[in-house]
């Protein structure tokens, strides 16, 4: 609990600042910073003298140099960087505090929904603060044993594994394995039974799935190697793939995305349960894909949608019969079926229809489940084959329920439930009573009784009613004096949904609020909503974060002294927009491995993928503008106060590089009035935030705690 709050002298701090920046008026690309007693320097950013045009306007980029990731100049940059943001964070009298209660939180054991290949049971577990998740599985008297323990891959914890796939006698599997978060991939194929490797791993493997043909072969999708760096070299044609068993990758046999026709960013594949044929789906961007069918006797493809105007996917098969989730005309998605034989859009037959949720569904146990969003919450309803509904699911609570997937011969499924105070339990579900059961329930340090989670609802500018999920202690007192943060991220029909995190729970644990808010350009409302925030209606979702601080303010939960915000990804985004649009609303902002440059976002890697969102600066004149009015690193002016902001990246990042966080980090810190740090935190040997090791999931929200409260203020806790 936080027990004293004290705010910097502004007298003081602005006379140290002002003696600071005369005694730096010879070096002002050396910006100078103080906290209230100590004044320091930032690393000197040299400027360049690179200008691009468009639609005949020149934008300098004085920055250009920090895209570089492989030059002496960017690594010494980062290097200079850190030393300064480890000497700052060193002075926050609580910063270890904050790191031992956080791995106390953490440190309690996380147990997966178990699962069925051949004749085994499988499960995840991470006994507490291992870096990495360990596959275990029952023998046949019951006890466990450890099948693979990915904290054995690396000595720091660093590579992770991802994408495990059973062949579908369950003798074989094939898992990816990343090496300090990057997207690039190798895939290992071992024998169940003996646990190794039955030949070389494959490398260069990106944005994959696995789909096995037998105990033969696999399908998988990869780009060819980039000629630039692996971190930020474009990649914009993904193929399809097919490994056999016992032969050399470089003989494997390119199925689909070889020709201009088929080129598409994104490619992959599902195999029908019969093992007759494939699916394989075809992406230009994050959002819609083309569908073909190949029938794998003859090698026929059919095209099944010839344009990517839909989000479809594999759910199940029944024979010839496939089933797919699909929002073609369905906004909020349905599920449908055809026959493999004859699977054009004609022959399409709805089998569960569009309702006013989001449907997610699954399979399992001879049942479908149609998993509902209603405001951000689940509802569940289990389905047969034709349609035909049975019941609703009970669920133990109001929060995110998923799982809900088995073999088709299965008499139970098995479920999580979570929220954002309640750590993830496993359920069991007996599909023919519809009895739930408790199979797993965690033993925490976080006491979830003492919290309460409500939800809100607020208008946005323009009139539109945004839900928020506000999280914190019983009993607090509504004075505007409580730490909070206020968290989202509004793109890519992504649904922020409750769940429980041991990092969350340190702050709640601190006597912070825990915001989040539902923002337009997710998909909690489904297609229509996502469509709100894209392209020329981005400013919708900055516009959905800035009300949800001015409701938090207007109704006591804390005030702009106390405010934090934070998003990762196209959540970095959205703080660096609304940071440099309304500086003077928050205290604090933590922009986390952001989308910042949104001129150039889409010249690095597979990062041209992501325009059915942003757009992109040669798409239009109105575009180029459009992007221009809010790229964060084109909006940073001279003499203005920004929140003190903690800019968070890392060195492996090939999905957002960091050269996103570098520029802005650069701007500000040449740019910034006042006296608030602008600091940025560089992760080494760390991506985009995926197979993070717990060590480093740790020392990263310490950091962040720590940096928020102290610029709140805080003296002790």
């Amino acid at each position: 609990m936080i027990k004293k709050i004290a705010f910097v002298s502004s007298a003081l701090a602005l006379a140290v600042s002002l003696a600071a920046c005369q005694q730096s008026s010879e070096q002002p690309s050396s910006a100078k910073i103080v906290n209230e007693s100590q004044a320091f320097s930032y690393p000197a950013t040299q400027k360049g003298d690179v200008v691009d045009t468009y639609f005949g306007q020149q934008i300098a980029d004085p920055y250009r140099w920090l895209e570089d990731d492989r030059s002496a100049e960017t690594g010494a940059w980062v290097v200079a960087q850190n030393e300064v943001t480890n000497n700052y964070l060193s002075q926050v009298p609580y910063r270890e505090q904050i790191k031992s209660r956080l791995a106390e939180l953490m440190n309690y054991e996380k147990v997966s929904a178990p699962f069925v290949e051949g004749q085994y049971t499988y499960f995840y577990k991470n006994d507490g603060l291992q870096n990495q998740y360990v596959l275990y599985r029952l023998k046949a008297d019951g006890t466990e044993e450890v099948f693979l323990d990915p904290n054995t891959f690396s000595a720091d914890g660093t590579t992770s594994m991802s994408g495990l796939t059973f062949s579908k006698d369950g003798t074989l599997a094939a898992y990816q394995t990343s090496k300090g978060g990057s997207d690039w991939r190798h895939i290992h194929i071992i024998d169940v039974e003996t646990k190794q490797a039955i030949e070389a791993p494959l490398k260069d493997v990106k944005f994959s799935s696995i789909a096995w043909l037998g105990n033969k072969g696999f399908f998988y999708s990869s780009y060819d190697k980039p000629k630039g760096s692996e971190l930020s070299a474009k990649t914009d044609q993904h193929k399809l793939y097919y490994h056999q068993l016992g032969t050399a990758q470089h003989s494997d046999k390119l199925v689909f995305g070889g020709t201009a026709e088929q080129k598409h960013r994104y490619i992959n594949s599902s195999v029908t349960d019969d093992e007759k044929y494939l699916l394989i789906y075809g992406a230009i961007s994050t959002s819609g894909n083309r569908l073909f069918v190949k029938d794998l006797a003859n090698e026929t493809i059919k095209t099944v949608l010839a344009e990517p105007n839909a989000d479809t996917q594999f759910i199940t098969s029944v024979g010839n019969k496939v089933y797919l989730q699909t929002n073609l005309d369905a906004p909020n998605r349905k599920l449908v079926s055809f026959d493999a034989n004859t699977p054009e859009l004609a022959n399409w037959t709805t089998v569960i229809a569009e309702t006013e949720n989001v449907l997610s569904a699954s399979a399992g146990a001879g049942s479908i489940f149609a998993a509902y969003m209603q405001d951000a919450v689940s509802k569940v309803k289990q389905y047969d084959y034709q349609g035909q509904f049975i019941r609703d699911i009970g669920l133990p609570g109001v929060g995110t329920a998923r799982g809900f997937k088995a073999k088709k011969s299965a008499d139970s499924v098995y479920f999580s439930f979570t929220n954002y105070k309640t750590p993830t339990s496993i359920y069991h579900l007996d599909v023919n009573t519809g009895k739930v059961d408790l199979h797993q329930k965690p033993k925490t340090a976080f006491d979830s009784d003492l919290y309460e989670s409500k939800q809100v609802f607020y208008t946005s500018k323009d009139g539109t009613k945004v839900p928020m999920i506000l999280t914190y202690k019983k009993g607090i007192e509504l004075n505007g004096q409580t730490p909070t943060i206020l968290y989202g991220y509004g793109g890519f029909d992504i649904s922020l949904t409750p769940r429980f995190s041991g990092t969350v729970a340190g702050w709640l644990d601190l006597g912070g609020i825990w915001a989040v808010a539902n923002l337009r350009g997710g998909g909690e409302y489904g297609k229509a909503w996502h469509k709100a925030g894209t392209q020329m209606q981005k400013q919708n979702v900055f516009d959905d974060f800035i009300a949800a601080a001015d409701y938090l303010v207007d109704n006591k939960y804390t005030s702009k002294e106390y405010l934090a915000i934070h998003g990762r990804s196209n959540g970095g985004l959205l703080v660096g927009a609304v940071m440099t649009q309304r500086p003077e609303l928050f205290q604090v902002a933590l922009p986390g491995v952001g989308v910042l440059d949104m001129l150039r976002y889409h010249t690095f890697t597979a990062g041209a993928g992501w325009a059915y969102d942003y757009g992109t600066a040669e798409q239009s004149e109105a575009m180029f503008n459009y992007l221009l009015d809010y790229s964060p690193v084109h909006n940073v002016e001279e003499g203005i106060a920004y929140p003190a902001t903690l800019v968070l990246t890392a060195d492996h990042d090939d999905r957002v590089v960091p050269a996103h966080s570098f520029k802005f980090a650069a701007e500000l810190q040449a740019k910034q009035e006042g006296i608030a740090p602008t600091m940025i935190r560089i992760d080494v040997n760390a991506g985009h935030g995926a197979g993070t090791p717990t060590s480093k999931i740790i020392d990263l929200w310490s950091d962040m705690y720590g940096f928020t409260l102290y610029n709140m203020g805080v003296k002790a806790l």
